[in-house]
């Protein structure tokens, strides 16, 4: 009798260590990351989808009635004045106040950088037709615009300031993050909750500018504008940046990825895509506009502030 109840123990005690053997197996071979990029893709959520019209210009009229407006201000900068009907919620708290929309969506903001960085993640939480407006409040009305103080020509004559040919993009391995869930619809809400809570991450362009070494920058131009206006040095040119032909593994997942456009607008909605997919990634606040607003490269693009595009379109305390 005893051999047999030892014999039972000893099969007892392996199927134990069988079982905790196989679950780490699969904790070690599970991967959040790479569970989510497959399943954005299939869901036709790659980038290229969320920055599809992703702002709207403010019209002539002031008319947005057909936009459930919010305005992810403080209530200060709320109250010094704003479209009329619209929402105030901070922006960590922008997905509760979306799901009252009875309309397709409009952040504002006071740049536009805030709100394309929430155009993203609300575009990701089944709000496709979200929108935010170019130049936030600033275009919306002069007596809120504060882009024009914030341009400026700080690249110009600066030994960080290149003309050469963008470096050789190299693949590199995936980020990683760990996950409650292994349902890819989970792991994206889990994300974009995680992204929220962090709020807005961002790196003034004198930072990046003054020591570029230590980040991993990305000029999100096209090869033309990458010649003409010049960039920072050692600045890499991945664009586009998509997870279906592999280019958002060109990034550098150990150092901080910053990404740079033209107006901040841009690079803000990508900075919050990468933060999604566990890249640990900033947007560089006012982009081309405050590192060399001045270049003759703009020719007649939209994209180079003016104090004259801010509107005096209605608002109200």
């Amino acid at each position: 009798m005893k051999k047999f109840a030892y014999y039972f123990i000893a099969l007892f005690v392996l199927a134990g260590l069988t079982l905790t053997s196989c679950k780490k197996d699969n904790e070690d071979t599970f991967n959040a990351q790479k569970e989510l990029t497959t399943y954005l893709t299939a869901q036709n959520l790659d980038l290229n989808t969320i920055l599809n019209g992703f702002v709207m210009g403010a019209p002539a009229d002031g008319n947005v009635s057909s936009k459930y407006v919010i305005d992810v201000r403080s209530a200060d900068e709320f109250a010094q004045g704003h479209i009329a009907d619209a929402h105030r919620v901070d922006l960590k708290n922008i997905l509760t106040e979306a799901a009252k929309a009875d309309k397709p969506i409009l952040v504002v903001c006071k740049t536009g950088q805030t709100a394309t960085h929430a155009v993203t993640l609300l575009r990701l939480s089944g709000y496709a037709d979200a929108v935010a407006l170019k130049w936030g409040m600033s275009g919306w009305n002069k007596a809120l615009d504060v882009w024009t103080p914030s341009i400026g020509n700080i690249a110009e004559g600066h030994a960080n300031w290149s003309t050469e040919a963008a470096p050789t993009n190299l693949t590199n391995e995936s980020p990683k993050f760990s996950s409650t869930s292994s349902v890819p619809a989970e792991i994206l809400k889990e994300r974009v909750a995680a992204v929220l809570n962090e709020g807005f991450l961002t790196i003034m362009p004198d930072a990046a500018l003054s020591t570029p070494g230590d980040y991993f920058i990305n000029n999100y131009f096209s090869e033309a504008d990458y010649t003409s206006f010049g960039h920072i040095k050692g600045a890499y040119r991945i664009n586009p940046l998509l997870l279906n032909d592999n280019s958002m593994n060109f990034l550098n997942k150990d150092k901080t990825i910053v990404t740079y456009c033209y107006t901040g607008q841009t690079s803000a909605a990508i900075t919050a895509y990468l933060r999604v997919l566990g890249y640990n990634a900033k947007s560089m606040m006012f982009g081309m506009n405050k590192l060399n607003n001045a270049s003759a490269a703009w020719g007649t693009s939209p994209n180079q502030w003016k104090a004259s595009m801010s509107k005096e379109l209605p608002i109200v305390p």
